[in-house]
């Protein structure tokens, strides 16, 4: 997938990292929250990439740790970096929200079900806000999180608010049609 091959190059790009450590900065940035990315997928993608010769990894040992393989971006890495970076921005966009095949569907159950349904989802909205919200307070102040980390931190709790919104709009749109 080439989202995870430009997340990967991105890090690398910035610094020469372990892929525990890309795992782990991926976590701490909250980059799984806005990009489908899991711990499996990161030490698969690494190991592509370096088969694809986009890093290049060197065992280190430090100390008494165990000896692992630190990546680094290569040329042809910048150069894939950069081809990734226009090509995804160059592309449509689209927003798969899981939740969406619940809404296609909600007019095949019962009045109670659909408010159970809808609940359930405008929770999910308000916990995903909350989480958005606690989030941006907490790293207001860190200093090293880049301003493009903080831009998606704000895209992704205005995205939380229009969604509340739209629940509160369809619920009463299907309350009314009782």
């Amino acid at each position: 997938m080439a989202t995870i091959d430009l997340i990967v190059l991105g890090i690398l790009k910035k610094e020469s990292l372990s892929a525990y450590d890309i795992q782990k900065l991926v976590e701490y940035r909250n980059i799984s929250k806005w990009v489908k990315i899991s711990t499996p997928s990161i030490y698969k993608k690494v190991i592509q990439l370096e088969n694809r010769g986009y890093i290049k990894g060197n065992t280190v040992k430090e100390g008494k740790m165990a000896e692992k393989a630190v990546y680094t971006l290569t040329e042809e890495g910048e150069k894939q970096f950069k081809k990734l970076m226009l090509q995804i921005a160059s592309k449509p966009i689209h927003m798969f929200l899981d939740f969406n095949a619940v809404i296609v569907n909600l007019a095949s159950v019962t009045p109670e079900e659909q408010r159970a349904c809808l609940t359930n989802i405008e929770d999910n909205v308000k916990v995903m806000k909350t989480y958005m919200e606690e989030n941006i307070r907490l790293k207001e102040h860190v200093t090293d999180i880049p301003e493009t980390g903080r831009a998606v931190l704000q895209q992704q709790y205005i995205l939380a608010e229009a969604m509340e919104a739209w629940i509160a709009s369809l619920r009463e749109s299907f309350e009314n049609q009782r």
